[in-house]
């Protein structure tokens, strides 16, 4: 068992409590991704999407990230090929949040973590992890909080799309801009000091390297992977001064 597991004496709380303990933390996020699903929706439409398509591509593909990215190249004919290709690339960054994710995961069941990790985002899984500092996470948590973010992005998708292009130009309304300033508040709860800050400006100054010298959307991974080897080697010093 976990050695973050409830102290003896205290009272755990029920699955249904858990539950509603992760839809809870998770409502200031959904309040910012509820818009960009809005967003992916009218774009999706004006691209030819019909409203149960942009539900359906959201509802499967569950990455807004590379929705984005695909719907931006989507054009007649459809480039199939190089967009399965971007989209992978664009997606690699779960590769290392899985295998971080799994570390938590002794809870849960063979289903439970297949279905973990179809509805593992770039938020559930900062809070899985966030919660993990504290305690062992439990499935009731965890899929409070992912299965809120699938039903709030889906149903944002479902509605941009039928609204189609009568919300203009999204940049007019700050929403180009959501997603950075969710990011910035899910950081902020990571932080610890000084090691905190040195993953963090591994991760910036490398993206920001790799933006400026590969094209596409490789820079996501260099950032994930610099800041995963700045962790690494902290940690190994920790337990060479231990």
């Amino acid at each position: 068992m976990s050695d973050r597991a409830a102290k003896p004496g205290t009272r755990r709380a029920s699955p249904a409590a858990a539950f509603r303990h992760g839809v809870l933390d998770i409502l200031p996020v959904l309040a910012a991704a509820a818009p960009i699903g809005l967003l992916w929706g009218t774009l999706a439409a004006a691209r030819g999407f019909s409203p149960f398509q942009a539900w359906l591509t959201s509802a499967t593909v569950f990455a807004g990230a590379s929705q984005f990215v695909a719907v931006d190249m989507w054009r007649d004919p459809v480039p199939f090929v190089l967009i399965v290709f971007t989209t992978f690339v664009v997606n690699l960054r779960h590769l290392l949040m899985g295998a971080s994710l799994q570390r938590h995961l002794d809870r849960f069941t063979g289903p439970g973590r297949l279905l973990a990790m179809f509805l593992l985002t770039d938020e559930s899984w900062a809070f899985a992890e966030r919660k993990a500092l504290s305690e062992a996470l439990r499935p009731a948590y965890y899929f409070g909080v992912a299965s809120a973010m699938w039903l709030v992005w889906t149903s944002a998708s479902l509605a941009g799309a039928m609204a189609g292009r009568s919300l203009g130009n999204p940049a007019a309304y700050g929403f180009d801009f959501a997603f950075s300033a969710m990011f910035i508040a899910i950081l902020a709860g990571f932080w610890k000091g000084r090691r905190t800050a040195a993953v963090l400006a591994a991760s910036a100054v490398g993206a920001a390297l790799a933006k400026l010298a590969l094209s596409g959307a490789w820079y996501i991974i260099v950032g994930g992977l610099a800041g995963v080897v700045v962790a690494a080697l902290l940690h190994r010093d920790d337990e060479a001064a231990t």
